[in-house]
């Protein structure tokens, strides 16, 4: 999930809203959908057909030759199990079965972030020997997994977050769906998990979304959350690429991440937890980079920091805040701004946020669109190294303007303290609680996302479903 997570544990606990309560409890009385062992093959990355990658097939199978030479079925060389064919995800084979008990969405005041789905999920299993089966939409629950499902024990997880807008005419929109597709499947070939066409999950995405489109709060600032994922499932254990899969797609409306508000967030810097590492898993979307971080949270919570601004090296170099892409801005000594992002190096997550601002700040100042309110003219934009010592300087002399996270849930979450070394770096806000550059970015995005800017980066759901795009 991409944003600066709340420090209270009890967060469930603290907000027992009726959407909630509703949730576990329907959830508990939902009829089990049983996991089948089929999976499929993974896919050229640019193509429009799912087959297990060539990298992934070269590595991990043998094949055999029969009589008067002819090539038979590949084998894993680890199982001597044999891959068969490979049936890429289809769109057109979709199995839809609608719910017979409905829910009726909760009152917006209500919502709490992640946990109150709407009534209807995505499933499409895979196997090694059949590839992608019929995708399935069908009543939002719980699915069954063997104990020693291999999730359980060696994490073959990854995920998106995305979501579905309101616009002001009332249709229902995506925002750059597409790079979500090609992030997780970059993220499934890290994982050795059967890849996928990015058009077709895309359209499976968006009748999913449509089919629930009353779950999309109309208020400003609402959408519905859209959490894709894809997991190992094959009964077994034993460190190797898994010969089933399930990918899964469910939602969940949420309201406005600041409901009154900026609210800028103090981060703690300890150059003792390191998120990533050069050669890693940091530029992926996996589910197993999340869950160490939540005790350096929870440490920081306790000496009065709501997140980790993650550094690394001994030159303490800036790499994410929280779940968040990061972004400085500095008065440089002619005058002029430098927006500063760190580089995708291998540690940094190629988020779909930090794109769009990088997009949006080099067209304001070639001057090719609209310019961005309340932001210099002169604004260089650089991916580079920043270290901390850069930091300091910068503040110690005046020259650091703002920073701020960027990310899908919050689109951009000012920074006002950083504690570093036993000192508080402070950084100015503004009378908004957030600086110029994060504020216009939060207004420029949320005005493509809900169609008051037209732009190719919102695209419609309906178009998407009738195939006009």
């Amino acid at each position: 999930m991409s944003s600066i997570l709340p420090t209270s544990a009890s967060l469930l606990s603290k907000h027992s809203s009726s959407c909630a309560r509703r949730t576990i409890f329907t959830s508990a009385k939902a009829p089990l959908v049983s996991l089948k062992r089929t999976m499929a093959p993974a896919l050229d990355l640019g193509g429009s057909s799912a087959s297990v990658s060539q990298a992934r097939l070269k590595s991990t199978t043998t094949t055999t030759t029969g009589p008067a030479g002819k090539i038979e079925a590949a084998q894993d060389p680890m199982t001597g199990e044999s891959l068969g064919s490979s049936r890429p995800l289809d769109a057109s084979a979709l199995i839809l079965e609608r719910t017979k008990s409905a829910k009726k969405p909760p009152p917006s005041h209500e919502l709490v972030f992640g946990h109150c789905f709407s009534d209807h999920m995505l499933t499409v299993d895979w196997s090694s020997s059949k590839g992608w089966s019929s995708p399935k939409i069908q009543p939002y629950g719980p699915f069954t997994l063997d104990p020693s499902s291999v999730i359980f024990h060696y994490a073959p997880s990854l995920f998106e977050g995305m979501k579905a807008y309101k616009d002001v005419n009332g249709e229902v929109r995506l925002f750059r769906p597409d790079m979500n597709m090609k992030r997780m499947n970059t993220s499934a070939e890290r994982l050795a998990l059967p890849t996928f066409s990015h058009g077709d999950l895309i359209k499976l995405i968006a009748t999913l979304v449509d089919l629930d489109s009353s779950w999309i709060p109309s208020e400003p600032g609402h959408s519905l959350y859209i959490r894709p994922a894809l997991i190992g499932t094959q009964a077994a254990l034993g460190v190797h690429p898994t010969t089933d899969a399930r990918l899964f797609v469910i939602s969940s409306p949420v309201g406005p991440y600041y409901k009154t508000g900026f609210k800028p967030v103090a981060l703690e810097a300890d150059p003792s937890k390191v998120r990533a590492w050069p050669g890693g898993t940091g530029n992926y979307k996996l589910g197993g980079n999340y869950a160490p971080g939540i005790r350096p949270q929870m440490e920081a919570a306790t000496r009065g920091y709501q997140q980790n601004l993650w550094l690394f090296g001994d030159e303490h170099w800036l790499t994410e805040v929280g779940t968040m892409n990061l972004f400085v801005a500095l008065r440089q000594s002619d005058g002029s701004v430098e927006l500063v992002t760190p580089p995708l190096n291998g540690m940094i997550l190629p988020g779909v946020t930090r794109d769009s601002i990088l997009g949006l700040a080099r067209e304001h100042s070639s001057g090719s669109t609209q310019p961005l309110e309340g932001v210099a003219k002169e604004l260089k934009v650089s991916e580079r190294e920043i270290n901390m010592a850069e930091i300091q300087k910068a503040a110690s002399e005046g020259a650091l303007l703002e920073i701020f996270g960027a990310g899908t849930a919050a689109v951009v979450s000012p920074v006002d303290r950083i504690g570093y070394m036993g000192k508080d770096v402070h950084i100015p806000v503004g009378p908004s609680g957030a600086g110029p550059i994060a504020k216009a970015m939060l207004e420029r995005i949320n005005d493509i996302q809900l169609g008051r800017i037209e732009h190719p980066w919102s695209v419609r759901v309906k178009d998407i479903v009738d195939n006009e795009v």
